[in-house]
C-alpha cells in the first residue's frame, strides 16, 4: 500500500506540472536563473537548489518539468525515507503508512512536492539525519549511521541554513537518552564528530562565498531573523504572532495541526512519566522513538513560536519541525482510530478531505468557476477579496507580451534589454521572455538581492529597454534620468481564458549608459 501511495502521488505531481496550470513562481524562476551561473553559494541560500535545478534542466531542458523535477523526485525520496525509517528501523509499518497519509494531505507537502524551493531538499536531508541519529543510538558501534548523519548534515546545509538547527536536536536527544542511562560515551563522541564534519563540510563553500561578497548571505539571514536592520529595532511585539500561528495551522490543515499538538504534548507527558489519558497516543513507541520525536519537534517549533513575538516569521521556517510533527499527528490519529473505531467522525473524514483538497488545487483551473473570471472571490460585506492564487499566474503571458512589444515597438529589437524593480519581476522576465536573456534589477528603494551582485546593463548606451512593475501604477519620471523618453502601458495578463496579475510596462528609449549602483544596507 505504501508503494502504491508513493507512486500515485508522484505521478499526480508529474501530471500537474505537465498540465501547465501553474506558471513558475518567482522564487523558482530566481533559483533557475541562479543555476545558469555556477557559484559556491548565493545571496539568500546555499548552492544546492541551483545545482539540483541545473541537473533537472540538463535532462528536460529549460521547461517547468526540468525546473521542478527535483521537487517531484525529492517528494518521492522523502516518502521512501519516512516509510523505511518507521517501518524498518522502528518496526511499525502501520504508523509508517499513516504518516505518509498525513504527510501527503498537508499543504506543506503538496506545495514542496511540486514547487522547486529549498524546503524540498531540506526535508529530505532532515528526515535522513533524523533516522540516522536514531540508528546510531541503537547501534552505536556501527560506522554507517554516523557517515549518513554527517552526509545529510552537509548536503542539507548546502540546501538551507536551517539544517544547522539539527545540531540542537542532537543535543536534546542525547540529553533525553542520558536521563535513562541509554547513552554510551562512544555515542556522544561519534555524534560530535559526525556533526562537526557535516556542518563544516556544508559551511565551507558558503563561508568562502560570503568572504568574497562582503558577507551578503550572513547579513541577509541576520536581517530576516530580526537580529539586524529595521526588524531588530523592536524586541517585543504582539502583532506578528496571530499571523504566524494562523499560517502554521494552514500549512498542516487544522485537523492535522490539532492531532500533531495532541501527539506532541502526549510524547512529553510520556517522557516525564506523567499519568493521563493523552499518553495513549504514543503507547506503542519506545523511549528512544519518543525522545527523537520530542527533540525533533519542540525545540524548533517552540523557538519560532517565541521568536514570532519579536519579528515576522515566514510560514515555512518551522517546516523542519513538522518532520517529527507529521509522525506525531499520525500516532495521535492512530490512537483515536484504535480507541473509537474507523466509523467515528474524529477518524475517517480527514484524509479524504485532505486528498479532496489536493485534487481541487491540482484541478481547479480546469473548471469554469464563475468567480475565477474576474479574478476575485465572492464579496465579504462590501469588500471584494482578491484571489491569492492569481498572484502566481499570468507571468508566462507577461513574457509573451513583452516579447511582442520588443518586436513591434522598437526599431532594433536585438538591442532591447529588460529590467524590473524587484528580484521576483526580474527573475520572471528572465524565465518567461522568449530567448531567456537575463534581465536586470533596478537598484534603489528595496532590499538588496542576488542581481545586485551581478553586472548591470552598463556598456549598452543607446539601447532601448522594457521595464516592468507589478500592479497598475502611474508615471515613473525617474526613468528620464536613465533614458531619453518612455511610454507607459497598463497590462492585464491572462492565464488560459481568465484574468491574472496586473502589470505596468514601461517602454524606455535611448539608454544613457548610466545604471545606478547597488546601494543601501537593507538585506
Amino acid at each position: 500500500m505504501a508503494g502504491v501511495l508513493i507512486l500515485f502521488t508522484t505521478l499526480a505531481r508529474v501530471a500537474f506540472v505537465l498540465s501547465g496550470q501553474l506558471d513558475l513562481v518567482q522564487d523558482e524562476a530566481q533559483y533557475w536563473d541562479w543555476s545558469r551561473t555556477f557559484q559556491l553559494s548565493y545571496f539568500t541560500k546555499g548552492p544546492l537548489i541551483a545545482w539540483i535545478i541545473g541537473g533537472g534542466t540538463a535532462i528536460f531542458g529549460d521547461t517547468p518539468l526540468g525546473v521542478r523535477f527535483g521537487a517531484i523526485a525529492g517528494a518521492a525520496l522523502t516518502q521512501i525515507i519516512v516509510y523505511l525509517g518507521i517501518a524498518r528501523l522502528w518496526g511499525r509499518p502501520r504508523l509508517a503508512f499513516l504518516s505518509l497519509v498525513v504527510l501527503n494531505c498537508s499543504l506543506l507537502a503538496m506545495a514542496s512536492g511540486i514547487l522547486m524551493t529549498t524546503d524540498n531538499p531540506l526535508l529530505v536531508c532532515w528526515y535522513g539525519a533524523l533516522f540516522s541519529l536514531y540508528w546510531a543510538s541503537r547501534e552505536p558501534e556501527r560506522h554507517l549511521p554516523y557517515v549518513l548523519l554527517a552526509l545529510t548534515l552537509c548536503v542539507g546545509t548546502l540546501a538551507k541554513y536551517m539544517m544547522l538547527a539539527f545540531v540542537p536536536t542532537v543535543i536534546v536527544y542525547v540529553w533525553l537518552l542520558r536521563r535513562k542511562g541509554l547513552c554510551e560515551p562512544m555515542l556522544v563522541r561519534r555524534l560530535a564528530v559526525a556533526c562537526l564534519v557535516g556542518t563544516v563540510g556544508g559551511l565551507v563553500p558558503i563561508v568562502n562565498w560570503n568572504l568574497q561578497n562582503d558577507f551578503a548571505g550572513l547579513r541577509h539571514v541576520l536581517h530576516l531573523g530580526g537580529m539586524a536592520g529595521s526588524r531588530a529595532e523592536t524586541f517585543l511585539r504582539l502583532d506578528k504572532f496571530p499571523e504566524y500561528i494562523g499560517s502554521q495551522i494552514g500549512l498542516l490543515l487544522p485537523w492535522w495541526f490539532l492531532y500533531m499538538m495532541f501527539g506532541a504534548v502526549a510524547v512529553v507527558r510520556s517522557l516525564a512519566d506523567a499519568p493521563g489519558r493523552g499518553v495513549r497516543s504514543v503507547e506503542g513507541l519506545g523511549y528512544r522513538q519518543k525522545a527523537l520525536l520530542a527533540a525533533g519537534f519542540w525545540p524548533i517549533w517552540g523557538f519560532f513560536i517565541l521568536w514570532s513575538f519579536h519579528t515576522k516569521i515566514n510560514p515555512n521556517w518551522s517546516a523542519v519541525s513538522y518532520a517529527s510533527g507529521f509522525i506525531l499527528a499520525a500516532a495521535a490519529w492512530d490512537a483515536v482510530w484504535r480507541r473509537r473505531g474507523w466509523r467515528n467522525w474524529r477518524v475517517w473524514p480527514w484524509p479524504f478531505v485532505g486528498l479532496a483538497l489536493m485534487g481541487m488545487l491540482m484541478l481547479h483551473d480546469t473548471f469554469p468557476l464563475p468567480w475565477r473570471y474576474d479574478g476575485r472571490l465572492p464579496m465579504v460585506g462590501e469588500v471584494h477579496i482578491e484571489n491569492p492564487i492569481l498572484h502566481l499566474k499570468g507571468w508566462d503571458d507577461l513574457g509573451r507580451k513583452v516579447d511582442e512589444l520588443r518586436r513591434t515597438r522598437f526599431e532594433n529589437p536585438d538591442n532591447v534589454f529588460f529590467f524590473g524593480d524587484n528580484y521576483d519581476v526580474t527573475a520572471a522576465l528572465s524565465w518567461n521572455v522568449p530567448g531567456k536573456e537575463r534581465a536586470f534589477c533596478l537598484p534603489g528603494g528595496r532590499r538588496l538581492n542576488q542581481y545586485d551582485l551581478w553586472p548591470g546593463p552598463e556598456g549598452r548606451e543607446g539601447w532601448d529597454a522594457i521595464f516592468v512593475r507589478k500592479k497598475f501604477s502611474g508615471p515613473r519620471d525617474s526613468l528620464l534620468e536613465r533614458f531619453a523618453r518612455y511610454e507607459t502601458i497598463q497590462y492585464q495578463s491572462q492565464h488560459g481564458d481568465r484574468p491574472a496579475r496586473r502589470f505596468t510596462i514601461y517602454l524606455c528609449y535611448g539608454f544613457s549608459g548610466q545604471w545606478p549602483p547597488a546601494q543601501g544596507t537593507d538585506y
